[in-house]
């Protein structure tokens, strides 16, 4: 059996909601994943008469497409969609039997306005907790509209096309065979890509907000709830809501709750935000921030929304070593999420740059895919816990280089190597290899706000114990923030924090907020 008696018994109760005939049209060969296949879609139709089987020839073997009876959908899955992408096939069974998927009508009719015909291809690997997000969004999108089709291809089954195609980052995603995107894309990333977001005309007439939240993470999330609770008027602006979550594969340390997922956790902060009177503002970037009578903040697409009070919570993103190569191979070679992209190194040799937590932790995890891993370190000691260390240690393909400062990632098409300069002897050498893997630590999202408030030297706003910044009416939380420990649970408290002293100080200034709507 191919599925485990736990997943059969939660498997039932969705195929349960099966609205008419599914029919998966499978084209198999002899091979292993193709054998895996076969057993898959055996087991699905044995748990559901509403399942139905046709075995053909597609244009990908081994692969299985999902489809109405007398209707090809146009989804089709090139691998056995288990590990992450599991949900994937689920969904797409439950949509395409005509259950409706659970998007805003807005959304729906972005899609089905969509002419010409759209054939998109997402290369994942099962173990990336991004990629299903992606593979959902464009089966949604075949399913609504008939000019759209899509193909989740699994690189570790397709290795050679994906070789070939010179993909080592996932999700990586193309567009009737030209490159469109790659990393996480929710279902309105993609159609603004496609042209179909919104500009600035559907902004013009928003009200003035009592609490505008510039950041959708936890600490962002926390904050909008808190203020919505109050009864005011409140708004979230978020390029991507989420935030740095949406990458984070495990996360453990997350109070009452014993194990989570990053992009999990994200969905219930959304779903959570939407059961309140908030005017969420996704994928909208904030680019300046000025104080009036009140408080101005500007949109990437021109847009101008005018609030009371303001909590900053923008969060951080990983930090570039900055190095000759980094950009220039960024998808060939140089990545960020050993999670996401480790499988693409299978058998070859990489490097992680940073010996802290998540350098040590990524060299571990990629030891077990990967022929060898070199850890560079500039300080004389890592700093990752010392169990991670202890465990680090005891792995025989991983070389540890203490006192190296990376240089320059060097390649050609796609990466060959990495130079580094030994603090000790002062010599600079160099390591051949296939990957660079980048863990040195994160760095804020305010550059957009210029000496608007007050920084540190890291680029960090400075906060008091209420969460205020040196402007009246601007506070901060999270990752943004000065605040001495980066933590989910933190920039949730943080934000709450932010938004409570928001609100005490939209009560001390009401009657100059009367003067100014007068």
């Amino acid at each position: 059996m191919l599925l485990d008696a736990d997943l059969k018994a939660q498997l039932a109760q969705y195929l349960e909601m099966l609205e008419d005939d599914v029919l998966l049209k499978v084209s198999v060969d002899s091979d292993k994943v193709s054998h895996d296949m076969v057993e898959l879609v055996d087991e699905l139709a044995a748990m559901s008469p509403k399942i139905k089987i046709e075995h053909t020839v597609l244009e990908r073997t081994p692969s299985f497409s999902v489809n109405r009876i007398d209707e090809d959908t146009g989804i089709t899955f090139a691998g056995v969609p288990l590990g992450h992408e599991f949900t994937s096939l689920v969904l797409a069974l439950l949509q395409v039997s005509g259950r409706p998927p659970k998007i805003d009508q807005k959304v729906i009719d972005q899609i089905k306005a969509i002419e010409g015909k759209h054939h998109f291809e997402s290369y994942i690997s099962l173990s990336c907790q991004n990629c299903p997000e992606v593979v959902q969004a464009l089966n949604v999108m075949s399913v609504l509209n008939p000019n759209i089709s899509h193909t989740m291809i699994d690189g570790a089954a397709y290795k050679e096309e994906a070789e070939s195609k010179n993909i080592l980052a996932v999700p990586t995603v193309f567009l009737n065979g030209e490159s469109f995107g790659n990393g996480r894309m929710t279902v309105e990333e993609i159609l603004a890509k496609l042209g179909s977001g919104p500009d600035a005309s559907e902004f013009a007439d928003k009200e003035t907000f009592d609490v505008l939240v510039v950041g959708g993470g936890p600490g962002g999330a926390s904050a909008a709830i808190y203020a919505a609770r109050k009864g005011i008027r409140t708004g979230i602006v978020s390029d991507r809501f989420g935030g740095q979550i949406l990458d984070t594969a495990a996360i453990e340390n997350f109070i009452s709750v014993n194990r989570t997922e990053g992009p999990k956790l994200a969905a219930s902060l959304e779903e959570h935000v939407k059961d309140y009177n908030i005017d969420v503002m996704n994928l909208q970037r904030a680019t300046r921030l000025e104080k009036k009578d009140l408080i101005e903040v500007e949109l990437e697409n021109g847009a101008v929304l005018k609030s009371k009070s303001v909590v900053l919570s923008t969060g951080a993103r990983w930090r570039n070593v900055g190095v000759p190569g980094e950009k220039e191979f960024r998808n060939k070679g140089v990545a960020y999420c050993p999670h996401c992209d480790g499988p693409l190194f299978e058998g070859k040799r990489v490097a992680v740059i940073g010996g802290g937590n998540s350098g040590v932790e990524a060299a571990i995890d990629l030891a077990g895919i990967v022929k060898h891993v070199t850890v560079l370190e500039y300080s004389s000691e890592l700093k990752a816990d010392a169990v991670l260390q202890e465990r680090l240690n005891s792995l025989q393909n991983v070389t540890v280089i203490k006192n190296a400062q990376t240089t320059e990632i060097t390649g050609s098409d796609n990466v060959n190597g990495i130079t580094y300069l030994d603090l000790d002897t002062k010599q600079e050498q160099h390591i051949e290899l296939e990957g660079v893997f980048v863990q040195i630590g994160l760095v804020p999202n305010t550059d957009w706000l210029g000496d608007t408030v007050d920084r540190n030297k890291f680029g960090e706003i400075v906060v008091d114990n209420y969460g205020a910044t040196n402007v009246p009416g601007v506070f901060a939380a999270g990752d943004c923030t000065n605040s001495p420990y980066k933590q989910i649970i933190i920039s949730m408290g943080s934000g709450a924090t932010a938004s409570l002293s928001a609100f005490d100080y939209l009560i001390r200034n009401a009657d100059k907020f009367q003067t100014t709507e007068a």
